[in-house]
């Protein structure tokens, strides 16, 4: 792929983008969703949050990533239910990784 072409792509995705972003306000106020339709995006935006979040901490590459890093996730996720602030949550499941590496656990 020669210059032209990346740039054409990246041009025709960045409008794409714009589109669907764009439509969600505009249609808003013309689509009527049932109650249970709304419940259920609702519910669709936090598993998919979810499954985001299992990917990330349970894989590397195509493989199982080891202990250390669902562990940091794991602490992330508890003092973040538990509504510490956002730099100690970042700050203790980098530790909690980093500590468990260091002891030789993958």
């Amino acid at each position: 792929m020669d210059g032209v072409e990346l740039l054409i792509a990246t041009g025709v995705l960045a409008l794409g983008t714009f589109a669907f972003r764009f439509a969600g306000p505009v249609l808003r106020s013309r689509v009527k969703l049932t109650p249970k339709a709304e419940r259920l995006m609702a519910l669709a935006a936090v598993v998919l949050l979810a499954a985001l979040v299992a990917v990330s901490a349970l894989t590397e590459g195509h493989g199982f990533a080891g202990i250390a890093r669902p562990a940091g996730v794991l602490v992330a996720g508890v003092l973040a239910w538990r509504k510490a602030p956002f730099a100690l949550v970042v700050v203790a499941a980098a530790a909690t990784a980093a500590l468990l590496r260091l002891a030789g656990v993958p």
